[in-house]
């Protein structure tokens, strides 16, 4: 017979008890088990972004142990079970889409296309933090400071834009991105000409450096939300073809007897440059 979600619900609960659990298991907390959880969902996007499906279902497995042992923990500690999430959710997803879930009186809400119902969702999130007496009422309000910081930025663009501050072409972000990266060099040309010795003055080009690449990478989510590529996504795919193309460095550096290390900037360019083009021509 199949396993179902109480069967799993059950192992949590054996692997938590105190007394015949996994001592592991037992020890852990909310904030011990939250950098899991975080991981866990990156590589649901890994196995997403290499179509590995066999992979993302053994993902989502590991996901959905996330919950489950998150819930386990919030039932020991009597604030909520797996039921109550289950519950919640299922809640959620029908008040938030009444143009597909009827209200009480059998009545549907119109959205024309998809931007207005992500406008109609918004705005529904905006009431429901209202009804919980959230005093904020920024248009910014709600945007969890847990995310990773590139997702934060996209979702405080995304939200400033339902307003109207936003840009609707990439080509004033392109002229915006040219500009920080303009102050990014004004500050490194002030640094090399502060002293030394000047640990006040170094500290404070440090800071403002720190500000203005901010501002770059500030930008470039932005950049990437109007152009709507993924920033995720994106990045993950340059990870992927940088390590792709150093290891073949490497690789071409064995097959002559030697190694990158201790060669200089020029000759692992050369290095760099062979592998970039194995790589273009599919070779890799």
């Amino acid at each position: 017979m199949a396993n179902t979600i109480d069967d799993l619900l059950r192992i949590m609960a054996t692997l938590r008890d105190p007394e015949r659990g996994c001592p592991w298991d037992v020890k852990q907390n909310f904030a011990t088990i939250a950098p899991y959880t975080i991981e866990e969902a990156y590589e649901v996007a890994d196995a997403i972004d290499r179509k590995d499906y066999a992979d993302l279902s053994d993902e989502l497995g590991d996901l959905l142990l996330q919950v489950v042992f998150h819930a386990r923990m919030a039932e020991e500690a009597g604030h909520f079970a797996f039921a109550d999430v289950v519950e919640a959710i299922c809640a959620k997803m029908v008040r938030r889409h009444p143009h597909v879930f009827p209200d009480a009186d059998g009545k549907l809400l119109g959205v024309e296309d998809a931007d207005a119902q992500t406008a109609a969702w918004e705005e529904l999130k905006r009431r429901e933090r209202a009804g919980k007496g959230e005093a904020d009422t920024s248009v910014l309000a709600g945007i969890a400071r847990g995310l990773p910081e590139w997702q934060r930025a996209h979702k405080l663009q995304k939200r400033a834009a339902t307003i109207g501050f936003d840009w609707t072409d990439p080509g004033p972000v392109l002229d915006k991105l040219e500009e920080e990266i303009g102050e990014v060099r004004s500050e490194l040309a002030a640094a090399a000409r502060i002293a030394a010795d000047d640990a006040a003055a170094l500290a404070d080009n440090r800071a403002r450096l720190v500000d203005e690449v901010g501002d770059v990478l500030f930008v470039a989510v932005n950049l990437a939300r109007l152009t709507k590529i993924d920033y995720s996504q994106a990045l993950r795919a340059a990870n992927a073809k940088f390590e792709r193309r150093f290891r073949r460095m490497e690789a071409l550096a064995a097959a002559e007897n030697t190694q990158l290390d201790g060669k200089s900037l020029a000759e692992q360019d050369a290095y760099w440059n062979r592998a970039k083009a194995e790589d273009k021509a599919g070779l890799l």
